[in-house]
């Protein structure tokens, strides 16, 4: 009888294209892979009749996923778009621009104000972003931001050490990179990992600086393509999701 052959699992997954080796091999030991319907380990060898998910996704062995009934967009959000379905003052919302569906929703995964724009992900799977959003994803945000008034070494240390905002709340910046400029046109990139309400201006705010243009570049590994102009979106496939996660 002919021996079927079988390939460690991380080395199948990789090559279709789902993540290096090592973002799969940390999906293994967070159980989200299943061979057959049992937690994959490191190690794990499979065959091309054995069945594969991910996050409870079935993964075909043609290198791609199996269809999914949901959708996932990266949308690049202007400046004066607010991020609400409808509103009464009539003024312009994200949602105005995404494809029309038919017995589905866009979801919103997270927010930005009215006066910032940037990369915004939307999804008509519910789960999904409520996934994307939790606190316990540790998912990073990274923000391009132009600050008016001088930035000391002090202020520097003070917000990514952690500053009191104005609720009384506890936050800080994971990073702080300059970028260049000077006077009103210095320019910051800073990342967290929380998505609270106008946090990014809130912290600066409490070192007596302004933000005057706040532009989120990133969300996870999903960097806002550079061709990707302002009220566009972009289809996006399941693998690119995966990858978000840590």
């Amino acid at each position: 009888m002919k021996q079927v052959e079988t390939e460690r699992v991380q080395k199948v997954l990789a090559q279709m294209g789902l993540g290096s080796r090592r973002e799969i091999e940390g999906w293994i030991t967070a159980g989200k892979v299943l061979i057959n319907g049992e937690p994959a380990i490191l190690g794990s060898k499979i065959s091309p009749v054995d069945k594969i998910t991910v996050n409870g996704r079935l993964i075909t062995r043609n290198r791609t996923l199996a269809p999914s009934p949901h959708r996932v967009l990266m949308y690049h959000k202007p400046v004066g778009e607010i991020c609400t379905r409808s509103d009464p003052q009539g003024r312009i919302t994200v949602f105005n621009s995404l494809p029309r569906l038919t017995g589905q929703r866009w979801v919103a995964v997270g927010r930005l104000d009215i006066n910032s724009a940037g990369l915004m992900l939307f999804t008509t799977d519910g789960e999904l972003a409520n996934k994307l959003m939790h606190p316990k994803a540790d998912i990073e945000r990274e923000y391009a931001v132009r600050i008016l008034g001088t930035v000391s070494k002090d202020m520097l240390r003070n917000v990514t050490k952690g500053v009191t905002l104005d609720d009384g709340t506890q936050a800080k910046f994971a990073k702080v990179t300059f970028v260049g400029g000077a006077g009103a046109n210095a320019w910051y990139n800073v990342t967290l990992k929380a998505g609270r309400y106008r946090e990014v201006r809130r912290i600066w705010e409490t070192q007596g600086l302004q933000v005057s243009r706040l532009l989120r570049i990133r969300f996870g590994s999903l960097l806002l393509p550079k061709e990707l102009a302002e009220g566009r979106f972009k289809e996006l496939d399941y693998s690119q999701i995966l990858k978000l996660f840590p």
